[in-house]
Parts: structure tokens; C-alpha cells; sequence
């Protein structure tokens, strides 16, 4: 197996989602770096620590609405 010499950066989008990037490519529309850069491995332990939630920031928005909807 290659060894990966890459440097990755963590992007994250308005969904509150992660993903690892190469830092010599330029960052995709809809994401924005949140300041984390190193080895693919240091990049997902990172991830791994933050991203704690998976559902996107809509559905939890949503779901935290209707429960506050329901009937005590």
C-alpha cells in the first residue's frame, strides 16, 4: 500500500457536516474550513471528536421543533 504524504484540511457545510480535503485543492462552493489541518489520520481523529451528531443541522433543527410540539 502507498503511503499517503497528503495534507488534508477538515471542511465543514451548512449542514454541520464534515469531510477531509486536500489542502493544495481549492475548498468546494457550500463548504468552509474549520481550521483543522495535518495527516488524513490526524484530520479524522479530529472528525471522529467533533462530529459527534451525524443527522444533518436541518433534520436535528427539525426534529427539536416537533418535539417541543408535542403534547405533555
Amino acid at each position: 500500500m502507498d503511503e499517503d504524504n497528503t495534507t488534508y484540511q477538515v471542511l465543514r457545510n451548512e449542514e454541520e457536516q464534515y469531510s477531509l480535503w486536500p489542502l493544495a485543492l481549492a475548498v468546494p462552493d457550500g463548504w468552509n474550513a474549520v481550521g483543522k489541518q495535518g495527516s488524513k489520520a490526524d484530520c479524522m481523529s479530529y472528525v471522529d471528536e467533533v462530529w459527534t451528531d451525524m443527522r444533518p443541522r436541518s433534520l436535528r433543527e427539525q426534529m427539536a421543533d416537533d418535539a417541543r410540539k408535542q403534547p405533555r
